[in-house]
């Protein structure tokens, strides 16, 4: 399809992080941006303020005439109303990462991919980058701080940075000259059906990188990669023995210092704007494939230095002497551990309660165990029901179930509609984590007013 032919462009599921990122996109290109969610929330918010019309209600009535393409993401069910009536009446259909495929191809495309630390790795390389003499645009899977949106336009650089999704195999519609790996543990198995089908696609998309390319893959995701076509591996890692690596890992007033290890030097004491130990590993990742796509030294410590993070991904929310309060997206048994552990080292001796909400069924019941084993690591667990996303229900498999897995007794099982309350009455909160990938982000600002006013 020709991208530049499109007049009118329609979103199917616009509120979702990928889907609005791709219709800013369009709406900056003077497109005519109409789209559908479920609900809203701040995101469609601002995306209404930027000029696009949207509703919330599955009505054939308020769909624009001549529409010439409808975008649509899986989240969205084949039931929905509008999906069933695009089909009847044969309107072309794309999906995101279909879209997002066409357009990367006309640039150099750094692709960022893995089960966790994608979001933050293409967040920072995108910031290096814009903060170099190379700029980019970026699509990514969050909101940055530094820019405060999920998309970053420029009209002078060749470079994309875009976060690529491994559901529904979305990232094989990539083809980039730089592609990083930050990890390949077992998840999506609705998708994906064992941990080996999962592993599979993700050699599929290091096959895609161009001839003369990057192929960056965390040291110990094991992958059988035998690049032939003619793209170079690199390695990166925590520790030494990669290619690329930290070396004296200080922390300096909650947030860290190291040397940035090279195949060619080592840049001494870089400062990363971000706590949490896993930060400085996705920092180690972006640096790699900033500095092999020409970003210099000192480019790459000022850009590490001023980097504010992304939205919900260990974003302090409040930060005092009394009370800590930290929001982070993690949905995965791994990304649950290496959130908690990283309180726990940033905030020694003190107590960490956690909220989580489950997301998926399937995810819920495919890694029941691996969940109760993480957020044992907490001091008090709150759950939450399990959020369905695109799912029906799975008999038996519900947040009760996921509690009585845990060992801890200071756990609880709350509705959305009880939790703020219990927070102020009945809880002596330290350090608080808000966990999980579904709506709970809604909870957040009246989480945060209540614990500041209390």
């Amino acid at each position: 399809m020709n991208l530049n032919k499109i007049n009118t462009i329609y979103f199917l599921g616009i509120g979702g992080i990928g889907m609005s990122a791709l219709a800013r996109f369009f709406q900056s290109k003077k497109k005519n941006v109409f789209g559908y969610d479920k609900t809203p929330s701040q995101l469609t918010d601002e995306l209404m303020a930027e000029g696009m019309n949207i509703h919330f209600e599955e009505n054939i009535q308020l769909v624009p005439e001549n529409v010439d393409v409808v975008v649509y993401t899986p989240a969205v069910p084949t039931n929905n109303k509008e999906y069933q009536w695009f089909i009847e009446n044969k309107i072309p259909m794309m999906k995101r990462s279909e879209i997002l495929g066409i357009l990367s191809d006309s640039f150099k495309t750094i692709a960022i991919a893995g089960t966790h630390g994608k979001t933050t790795t293409s967040t920072l390389t995108a910031h290096l980058l814009k903060q170099s003499s190379l700029d980019c645009t970026a699509f990514l899977g969050g909101i940055a701080k530094n820019y405060q949106t999920n998309l970053l336009l420029s009209d002078k650089s060749n470079l994309l940075v875009a976060e690529a999704d491994e559901f529904d195999r979305s990232f094989l519609h990539l083809h980039p000259h730089s592609a990083v790996i930050t990890s390949a543990d077992a998840d999506h198995l609705d998708i994906y059906k064992d941990k080996n089908q999962l592993q599979l696609a993700f050699v599929q998309f290091a096959s895609q990188a161009k001839p003369k390319g990057n192929l960056i893959i965390k040291k110990g995701v094991n992958l059988n990669l035998n690049p032939d076509n003619q793209s170079t591996l690199y390695s990166y890692s925590l520790e030494s023995g990669a290619d690329f690596f930290p070396e004296n890992i200080q922390i300096q007033n909650g947030l860290y210092t190291f040397d940035f290890v090279t195949p060619d030097n080592v840049m001494k004491n870089m400062k990363l704007g971000l706590p949490g130990l896993f930060n400085v590993e996705n920092a180690i990742a972006a640096l790699a494939v900033a500095y092999l796509n020409g970003v210099n030294e000192q480019e790459l410590r000022t850009g590490l230095g001023s980097f504010l993070g992304v939205k919900r991904r260990f974003d302090f929310r409040i930060n005092n002497p009394g009370m800590v309060y930290i929001d982070d997206y993690a949905h995965h048994p791994a990304e649950l551990r290496a959130c908690i552990t990283s309180a726990r080292h940033l905030f020694p001796g003190k107590r960490i309660s956690g909220i989580f909400q489950p997301h998926l069924y399937s995810r819920t019941r495919d890694f029941a165990d691996e969940f109760a084993l993480s957020l044992d690591l907490l001091d008090e667990i709150i759950l939450l029901p399990i959020y369905p996303a695109r799912e029906l229900p799975i008999k038996g498999i519900d947040s009760e179930m996921l509690l009585q897995k845990i060992k801890n007794p200071n756990k609880t099982l709350l509705g959305k509609d009880q939790l703020v309350d219990e927070l102020i009455k009945n809880k002596k909160l330290e350090v608080l984590l808000t966990l999980g990938a579904g709506d709970i982000d809604r909870l957040v600002p009246m989480i945060e007013e209540a614990l500041k006013n209390r």
